[in-house]
Order: C-alpha cells, then sequence, then structure tokens
C-alpha cells in the first residue's frame, strides 16, 4: 500500500526529490494531478510534457518512426514530437501507465531506468513523474514489478479542505463551495454508489464540481439546470445539491462581517458542524477578492470570536484558531494581525489557555 500524501504534502516531496528519482502518483481520476503538476512546475520555469499512454497504439508513437541515416546507412528513429531537441530540462508527464500497452511498457523501462528513448537521453535535469488510477472500477493494465521498482510511489488523496482553498482562489460559485463544506463526502462521490447496470453512470469528482459550477454561473433556469448538472456528477448528487438550495442554508460569511448582531439569534440554533463550515467561509471571505477590510468588518470578526470563545462553544473556537495556525489563509490572517489586533490577540490567548 503506497504511502498517502495530501497537495501539500505533494509540493514538500517535490522540492525534496532529486530530478533523477522517478515519481508516480496513484489516485482517483479528477483529483487535479496533472493541474497540480503543470502549474508547480511552470511557476519553476519547467516544462511539462504530458503523454497519454492509454492512447498510444505502438512504440512509434513514443519513440519516434525510424529512418535510414544517409551517412552511416543505418536506421535511427526521428525525434517524436514532443522530445526536448533544444536541450533545456522538460518535466516527462505519463499519464495513464497503468493503462498503456504492454509494448508501450517496455519501452517506458528504459526510459524510467536510464532517461533515454531510441537511444536518444533526456536534457539532464529532467524529471520523470507518471500517474496511474488505482482501484477495481479501473480497466488497468498490470504493472511489471521491474518497472514499479523505478518509481518513488504515492497515493495522492487531496484533502476537502485543499479543494475548497482552491476554489475559493478560483472563483467556484459559492453555493457549490458551500453545498461541499457541508457534505464533504460527496466532492468525491464517497456517497454515491454506482450501479452495475451501465458503466457510463456519471459519480461526483472535483473535476466535475469545478464544471457545476460553470452552469450555475451561467444563470441558465434552476429547471435546465438541475438537469444538466445531472449530466456532470450524476442524479443523486444533482439532487441533494439543488435541494439544499431550498433550506435555510449557512449564514454567510459576509453577513456576518457586515452585522453581526442582525445574525446572532440565527446562529444561537447553529449546530457544532455548521460552526465549523462558517469558520471556513470566513476565511475564504477573507482571503478572497471581494474583500475589502475596514473597521466594521474587524470589529464584527471580534464580536462573533468573542461570542464563540464565551458561549460554551469553545470546540468551534479552537477550529477558528487552528484554521489561523494552519496559515492556509495568508490574506486572511494578515488582515487579523494589521486591521484586527483584538482578534490576533484573542486567538494568542486562546492558544495558550488550551
Amino acid at each position: 500500500m503506497a504511502i498517502k500524501i495530501n497537495t501539500q504534502e505533494l509540493y514538500d516531496l517535490l522540492e525534496a526529490t532529486p530530478a533523477e528519482h522517478n515519481i508516480m502518483l496513484a489516485g482517483k481520476h479528477g483529483i487535479g494531478k496533472s493541474q497540480i503538476l503543470t502549474e508547480y512546475f511552470n511557476g519553476k520555469g519547467l516544462k511539462v510534457v504530458t503523454l497519454f499512454l492509454g492512447q498510444m497504439s505502438d512504440p512509434g508513437d513514443l519513440i519516434g518512426l525510424p529512418e535510414k541515416d544517409a551517412q552511416t546507412g543505418r536506421t535511427v528513429f526521428m525525434p517524436p514530437y514532443w522530445f526536448p531537441v533544444e536541450g533545456s530540462p522538460v518535466v516527462l508527464f505519463l499519464d495513464e501507465l497503468n493503462r498503456a500497452r504492454p509494448e508501450i511498457l517496455q519501452t517506458i523501462m528504459d526510459l524510467a531506468l536510464n532517461r533515454k528513448l531510441a537511444g536518444r537521453s533526456l536534457p539532464e535535469g529532467s524529471r520523470i513523474i507518471s500517474a496511474v488510477n488505482d482501484g477495481d472500477e479501473y480497466r488497468l493494465t498490470d504493472l511489471d514489478p521491474a518497472l514499479v521498482s523505478r518509481f518513488n510511489i504515492y497515493n495522492f488523496c487531496p484533502t476537502v479542505g485543499e479543494w475548497l482553498f482552491w476554489a475559493a482562489k478560483s472563483d467556484v460559485d459559492q453555493r457549490v463551495t458551500d453545498f461541499i463544506s457541508a457534505n464533504p463526502r460527496m466532492l468525491d462521490g464517497e456517497n454515491v454508489q454506482m450501479s452495475e447496470a451501465s458503466c457510463l453512470e456519471k459519480t461526483p469528482d472535483r473535476r466535475g464540481w469545478a464544471r457545476v459550477s460553470d452552469i450555475l454561473k451561467s444563470g441558465v433556469k434552476a429547471s435546465e439546470a438541475k438537469k444538466i448538472v445531472a449530466g456532470i456528477v450524476g442524479p443523486k448528487a444533482a439532487a441533494s445539491l439543488f435541494s439544499s438550495f431550498g433550506k435555510n442554508g449557512i449564514i454567510s460569511a459576509e453577513k456576518v462581517l457586515a452585522d453581526f448582531s442582525a445574525v446572532r439569534v440565527t446562529l444561537e440554533k447553529c449546530g457544532a458542524h455548521e460552526l465549523v463550515v462558517l469558520n471556513e467561509n470566513i476565511y475564504k471571505y477573507l482571503d478572497g477578492d471581494k474583500f475589502s477590510g475596514g473597521r466594521s468588518a474587524a470589529d464584527n470578526l471580534f464580536s462573533y470570536m468573542d461570542w464563540l470563545a464565551k458561549g460554551g462553544r469553545r470546540e468551534s473556537m479552537a477550529h477558528f484558531c487552528s484554521l489561523f495556525e494552519s496559515a492556509s489563509y495568508s490574506k486572511a490572517n494578515m488582515f487579523m494581525m494589521s486591521q484586527a489586533s483584538q482578534c490576533f490577540r484573542m486567538i494568542t490567548d486562546f492558544i495558550r489557555s488550551i
């Protein structure tokens, strides 16, 4: 069983792992493996070359086509379209490794061990990272133990909180993020059982929820949107999502920071789980581009925190403080340290008292 890592731990191991080590990430589809790697390495100035091995039908798709060298009379292979002939290091991302044909995997053996394809070496400093799906629901090719041994293997399991943080930064519709905050197991479809009636049955995944946001923000009528969304995350998840719209949802962070006294009575009826969701929404709102700061917001935030700390809701206050300590919301933390110093002092005092 491969060791589990979340997104932050993936960043850490990418920093610590030498370029000559090959990395294999196992995980479900739609959890952002390729997107995270591409954004990370592009930020380092490295080009990411993605090869979908499951789509290759012949080793020639990977190593290039043979031709006769006019000078030597010997057969050589033309560089494939993706090969970095300019000599700069690249990140070679081998997606769908365990969907590849056996003859493709044989070609990967030399690449993974010697960084060579048909006698042609990858530029110095290049990296090789592969991604595989793991689970009984996939139709996969068994990997040779000799090939597996050439990779450092990790089971990539990004947390719900990491997705919510990304969603806030990416302007995902708040109705989606509120729903996932209240129903975290819905993010990856853990609450949705797939029947054996059809291989085309849709279940939720992270990529799908981002597409749901696009539909909701398009302004389409609710009656039409529900059917469209069902085709993205499945009818069960769609029904749960739209059902949540008709309920008295959790008070928005914006309302709490605008006038805490106006929502206090409603907050008194909230359970611990709902307050956890509200805490996270407050941090996301403070960290977002829509928040402009101000004395009023600082005062209302202090009133909310004081209400948590003194009203028999210490567990919820401890969660609020843990979000500060996580340093995941840098702009929110900076607001409390610079513009809402009374909130910062309350956090430090509360942490000391635990």
